[in-house]
């Protein structure tokens, strides 16, 4: 649990000095498509920037980080 929580906090981090927000699903339902996934999101222009394959959320921590490093590979 700890570790799921320093590692989403970390992510969270890396999203915002991208300029970018990491929003995690509400759903409380563990049974539910889109129980614990994310989606990123632009705050500036309150648009989405990246889904899931299902639309909406659908983000596992583990896309959320592969796409915020694959933008910051780009970037430089």
């Amino acid at each position: 649990m700890t570790e799921d929580k320093t590692r989403d906090s970390r992510v969270r981090r890396l999203a915002n000095r991208e300029g970018l927000r990491v929003v995690r699903s509400r759903c409380r339902v563990p049974e539910a498509a889109e129980y614990g996934t994310y989606m990123i999101t632009d705050p500036f222009t309150n648009s989405v920037v990246a889904i899931g394959l299902s639309g909406g959320f659908g983000l596992t921590l583990d896309d959320v980080e592969n796409y915020l490093s694959e933008r910051q590979e780009a970037g430089r």
